[in-house]
């Protein structure tokens, strides 16, 4: 599992939006939020420069951590 440090994300859209934004490119992906570490855990075939790329999009700030 690959683990992200997330800026900006503050209630269950954040995590819906993150949420969807990597499965929509890996249906199988598991993603764990964990809002009050700002944290993201990311199981995926996805790369790390890909899931923060998806992350990025969706108008947060992304690394991993």
């Amino acid at each position: 599992m690959q683990v992200f440090s997330v800026e900006g994300m503050t209630c269950g859209h954040c995590v819906r939006a993150v949420t969807q934004a990597v499965q929509s490119k890996d249906s199988s992906a598991s993603v764990k939020v964990d809002l009050a570490a700002k944290e993201v855990g990311v199981e995926s075939r996805l790369s790390a420069e890909e899931v923060i790329s998806l992350i990025t999009e969706e108008g947060y700030s992304a690394k991993l951590a």
